[in-house]
């Protein structure tokens, strides 16, 4: 009985190392396990609260946002009403247009995660590999939107409108690259 006892210990006591471990893994948002976890781990695992879009268009960072996602939404929050335009805001940061590289490059440098804009190409490098907890970055060789605190920012699905625009809906992502800032 002692025995048994002493094996089911030590199987769950190698359990928690291994999730532990898994999660405290590089890249590990995406991989989190329950149990045994360490604060930090639990951290990482936590779900993120929702922003709330206005009717206005204006996203709200929720309360538990880090504050540098918080800059991120209120640069987003500064040109969410400027029109479309092919090349908008790579030569320079703020813009009569922004295309859709050039709008999450805006919200980025908002949080001061890049120091110039990037095109929709290379942001496939940029970060960290997959999803982020609180900041998602999505891209291909035509296209770049992110997620942020659960809202999609994007220059696509505006409808009547063109630019930047916040989007409660979130899109397919098939044939995307999945990037996050290291943290976020």
């Amino acid at each position: 009985m002692l025995f048994n006892n002493l094996k089911v210990k030590a199987g769950l006591a190698l359990a928690v190392v291994f999730a532990v471990g898994v999660v405290a893994a590089p890249g590990a948002s995406a991989k989190c396990a329950t149990g045994g976890l360490t604060p930090a781990a639990v951290d990482i695992c936590t779900p993120t609260a929702k922003a709330k879009l206005l009717s206005t268009g204006e996203l709200i960072p929720p309360k538990s946002a880090p504050p540098k996602v918080k800059a991120v939404i209120a640069a987003a929050n500064k040109i969410r009403t400027k029109p479309y335009i092919y090349g908008g805001g790579h030569a320079r940061w703020w813009d009569r247009g922004y295309d859709c590289s050039g709008a999450v490059s805006f919200a980025l440098k908002g949080g001061e995660f890049i120091d110039s804009p990037l095109p929709s190409g290379p942001m496939a490098k940029w970060g960290e590999a997959g999803l982020g907890r609180w900041i998602t970055v999505y891209t291909n060789p035509g296209h770049a939107y992110a997620v942020i605190a659960g809202v999609r920012w994007d220059t696509s699905g505006n409808e009547g409108e063109s630019g930047p625009r916040w989007h409660e809906d979130l899109r397919d992502n098939i044939g995307f690259i999945a990037r996050h800032p290291t943290g976020y």
